[in-house]
């Protein structure tokens, strides 16, 4: 798995695809936090916005080899854990400029008495369930399941959308946490969000992985 994982790595960077959903967070962050704004409410935003793109990130990896090499890989690797290996690296990756936002947010805002610690952890916590939900939206939003590009991509902006307005959605009781935490100055983890938002990508990868075995 390992070589799988820096197979798709080194394909990500080399296609240099990276860079736009890395722009698209940069501008989020952006034009949504301010310096010395409470802070649950700069980490909500700053942990929201990497729903979209971590899902948009999974895509590009689960759709940049060409089908021939594809079928290469899957043929020395197998087709479910080359599928994985995909949907692994385009989760991953997006968490580093998510874990640096996270922290460089925690200490530019207004803590209003919430210890850096805590709000950190907090923030980590909020990013982590959003990239993993992301991560599922992504899984679910491409290949085997959808090929057109057209289809895939209104799929994945519908389904990053639906992520923080469906009751038991990972990401929405996240985010619920932190905006309610920053009316009361008190930080409250999301622990439970961070784990429904791992089984959720759990089970969208499993899903993924047996219709690849299926489908293609």
């Amino acid at each position: 798995m390992t070589a799988l994982l820096r197979y798709q790595s080194g394909l990500l960077f080399r296609s240099q695809r990276w860079l736009a959903p890395l722009l698209l967070y940069a501008v989020f962050i952006g034009a949504g936090v301010q310096a010395a704004e409470p802070v649950l409410d700069a980490l909500g935003f700053t942990a929201a916005a990497l729903l979209p793109v971590t899902a948009w990130t999974v895509r590009i990896c689960l759709t940049q080899e060409p089908p021939a090499a594809r079928n290469v890989v899957a043929a020395a690797a197998g087709r479910n854990r080359a599928h994985l290996a995909a949907l692994l690296a385009g989760t991953a990756w997006p968490l580093l400029p998510g874990t640096v936002a996270v922290l460089f947010v925690t200490l530019v805002s207004d803590r209003r008495g919430i210890p850096v610690p805590l709000a950190a952890v907090t923030g980590l916590l909020a990013a982590l369930a959003c990239a993993l939900t992301g991560a599922a939206v992504g899984a679910l939003a491409s290949r085997p399941f959808l090929k057109a590009s057209g289809w895939s991509l209104s799929a994945l902006v519908l389904g990053s959308l639906l992520a923080f307005v469906v009751t038991g959605s990972p990401a929405k009781h996240a985010m619920t946490a932190l905006t309610t935490g920053a009316r009361t100055a008190t930080a409250d983890p999301p622990w439970l969000a961070c784990a429904g938002a791992l089984l959720l990508a759990a089970t969208a990868a499993l899903l993924a992985c047996r219709a690849t075995a299926r489908l293609e």
